[in-house]
């Protein structure tokens, strides 16, 4: 991670028009928006698109960034192409679907491992609600705070508090 004044060079590097800060802030931060992509989404080529579409998006909005926490601009940047893609297939229940059956197979089949608790926590994950899973992904994969969440959301900070806390506890019963 970019120290904040190395960061807020990259950006202004990024708004003169500059290749080589476009690729540092890219290496800064792909993996995790990558992350956030493939967790919501369950499809690592629907993650490898949206991510794609994301940097493209940011190399057009990157002027109208005026200061603040970058990650939550980023990150709700991020959130608007998910919800995008989403209304644009309208296939947001059958993707969940076909993932779970995907992972519910290949468990089927293979030993008590790590890899089949991640998988199960993948289809867990599914069960929730989508507002409850991006809240969780933002929170612990993005590794947003509860106060960039909230303003990034537009909601106040309790409300984002008390949707990750009851959609751990429903995840927590649902892993039981």
């Amino acid at each position: 991670m970019a120290e904040d004044s190395d960061l807020v060079q990259i950006i202004n590097g990024c708004k003169a028009g500059k290749a080589e800060s476009f690729e540092k802030l890219i290496d800064i931060y792909a993996k995790r928006c990558y992350g956030y992509f493939c967790r919501l989404t369950g499809s690592q080529t629907t993650a490898d698109d949206l991510l794609s579409e994301l940097f493209v998006k940011l190399v057009g909005k990157i002027n109208s960034y005026k200061g603040g926490s970058f990650e939550s601009w980023l990150f709700k940047i991020a959130s608007n192409v998910f919800h995008d893609c989403l209304r644009q297939k309208q296939q947001q229940a059958k993707l969940a679907e076909v993932r779970k059956k995907q992972v519910e197979r290949e468990i089927k089949g293979a030993k008590k491992s790590t890899d089949e608790r991640v998988d199960e926590l993948q289809i867990q994950l599914e069960k929730l609600d989508g507002d409850t899973k991006e809240v969780i992904m933002l929170r612990f994969y993005s590794q947003l705070s509860f106060k960039e969440i909230a303003r990034m959301r537009a909601e106040p900070i309790g409300t984002t508090l008390a949707k990750v806390h009851r959609g751990l506890k429903k995840l927590r019963k649902l892993m039981e």
